[in-house]
């Protein structure tokens, strides 16, 4: 089921500042960056390390680039900080479904594109502790670029 800790997403009203934070504070440098229209944002993945399934763990910082994203809204009544912790595992589809037998609400029918093109779908809070939780499948790691 699921492997390891994919990345903790972090809601930021500035993208270059927080990625200088990060960058500046912790020695992170970003690994991957892009905008997903889909998803009204701009974000930068920082690689933190390597996992024994191939893939990494990162933080996700997410900056929106419309009032009506998600990300957006969720920043105007939070403020910036943690948005969600995502999980990683191999079979996105699998998982997801027998997540749904246990009652837990997945947000998405069908797993859409996330970062680095994998495929990514998320958990209601609600039903996750007030976590909102993501599962992602990663593309395979030598795809993984750096943009």
């Amino acid at each position: 089921m699921l492997t390891r800790i994919d990345h903790i997403g972090i809601a930021c009203f500035d993208l270059d500042k927080t990625v200088e934070f990060y960058r500046s504070t912790y020695g992170f440098e970003v690994f991957h960056s892009e905008v997903n229209e889909e998803q009204g944002v701009r974000e930068a993945m920082l690689k933190i390390n390597e996992t024994d399934d191939g893939g990494a763990s990162y933080l996700q910082l997410l900056e929106p680039t419309r009032e009506d994203s998600t990300v957006a809204k969720w920043l105007a009544k939070n403020g910036e900080g943690v948005h969600h912790i995502a999980f990683g595992t191999a079979d996105v589809d699998g998982d997801a479904a027998a997540i749904k037998e246990k009652g837990i609400r997945v947000l998405y029918q069908e797993p859409r594109r996330g970062s680095m093109d994998s495929r990514i779908t998320f958990l209601h809070p609600k039903d996750c502790g007030g976590v909102l939780t993501e599962l992602v499948t990663s593309a395979h790691p030598s795809e993984h670029t750096e943009h």
